[in-house]
């Protein structure tokens, strides 16, 4: 490899630029954002989670009856208003946020496809087209909403994959990073060796030779942590570890990003107050709270939204665990965010206001929702509304 090659091929790549988190492009090309744009990152958690034991309905007493085993008991959920409690798993992480006020919860919230079925139900959200009709595979509702912002603007979008998601594919460039894969390195020794060898006696030998001692640090730090998980979806563990560099790049640069968590289908011994989706919800809570922590200022611009494809059954199954649902639960959390409370339309819990007697129903569908955040964030026109979400309404739950 000749030195004027690797110049075009993203020396700053190389260089780390004090962070691991770097997408296959040069980040040199883009300028940086401004400190008053308003940063989104969506989280979504693959495998469906289960709803009812993150936001607990303390005051259904059908809760209690539906779940014998799992169920989180009334004196351990954290308690947020008369009605609901929040996983005890939260409290040292999300549960702060929420007293602070910058942590919102909407539950019966979800789409309308019954399918059950996780790549169906990630599909259809994800792409956030009409109910009926075809659907465009090469249009996600994220890359829509860059588009509508202005592709000439400081405006970067990012998705922290090891692909490209439905989200965010579409008419304009988006970059990509696996995070399970930052403990893999992408040259050998010997490679890295030669190339800081090219450099040895330039302006650039301490930019380049820096650059390696960055990425070999980091590929130490990481290996053996990122677990695979639905869809290549890295797993709680993963997510904490790697929420402050994907703090960094949002803080500077990012202001639509993706990342995706996975590990929460729990069929068999799901748990209540401690076990499988507590020990993952306290991973994943944590990882959100150092994000938190890392934007340092810029909190009070960024808007977290986190969601699932759909929720699980609200009775317990044979084997302590839940099946396929419907509605579920979303988070809204950030410095500006209108939280401590439970937001959205509700109904009182119990078998009669069940969807098929068996679910969650869905009062709070996630296109109308997210128009809604879009609107105040954005200030965008029903007219954009409509590019990014089509055949659909706004609805402002006054979360910002």
């Amino acid at each position: 490899m000749k030195r004027r090659t690797l110049l075009p091929l993203g020396l700053a790549s190389l260089a780390g630029l004090g962070t691991a988190a770097l997408p296959t492009r040069l980040w040199a090309a883009t300028p940086a954002a401004s400190a008053a744009q308003p940063r989104l990152l969506v989280v979504f958690l693959r495998g469906a989670y289960d709803a009812a034991n993150l936001l607990v309905p303390t005051s259904s007493s059908f809760y209690y009856e539906a779940r014998p085993n799992i169920a989180i008991p009334r004196d351990a959920a954290l308690p947020l208003d008369a009605g609901w409690g929040l996983a005890p798993a939260l409290g040292d992480s999300l549960h702060p946020l929420w007293l602070k006020r910058q942590a919102a919860f909407v539950p019966f919230a979800g789409t309308h496809d019954t399918t059950r079925s996780h790549f169906e139900t990630q599909d259809h959200i994800e792409l956030g087209q009409a109910d009926d009709g075809s659907r465009d595979f090469r249009s996600g509702f994220m890359n829509r909403l860059a588009g509508v912002l202005g592709a000439g603007s400081r405006l970067e979008a990012m998705a922290f994959t090891d692909q490209v998601p439905l989200i965010l594919r579409g008419k304009l460039p988006v970059g990509n990073q696996a995070l399970r894969e930052l403990g893999k390195p992408g040259l050998s020794a010997a490679q890295a060796q030669a190339i800081a060898g090219m450099y040895a006696n330039t302006r650039l030998a301490s930019t380049v030779s820096g650059g390696f001692e960055v990425r070999d640090e980091v590929s130490r730090e990481m290996a053996g942590e990122m677990e695979a998980a639905s869809r290549g979806a890295i797993a709680t563990k993963g997510f904490a570890l790697e929420a402050r560099r994907v703090a960094r790049l949002m803080r500077e640069r990012v202001t639509l990003g993706f990342i995706d968590v996975g590990g929460w289908d729990t069929h068999v011994g799901q748990g209540g107050a401690t076990g499988q989706l507590a020990t993952r919800l306290g991973e994943l809570g944590r990882g959100l709270a150092l994000f938190a922590d890392e934007m340092g200022p810029q909190w009070a611009n960024t808007v977290v939204v986190v969601v699932s494809e759909f929720g699980r059954t609200f009775r317990e199954n044979g084997n302590r665990g839940t099946d396929h649902g419907h509605g579920s639960t979303y988070w809204v959390l950030g410095g500006g965010v209108r939280g401590g409370r439970v937001a959205g339309e509700q109904v009182e819990l119990k078998a009669a206001t069940l969807f098929q007697n068996r679910d969650y129903p869905v009062l709070n569908e996630y296109r109308a929702l997210f128009g809604g955040l879009f609107k105040r964030m954005y200030g965008l026109s029903n007219a954009q509304l409509a590019t990014v979400f089509p055949g659909a309404s706004a609805r402002d739950a006054g979360l910002l």
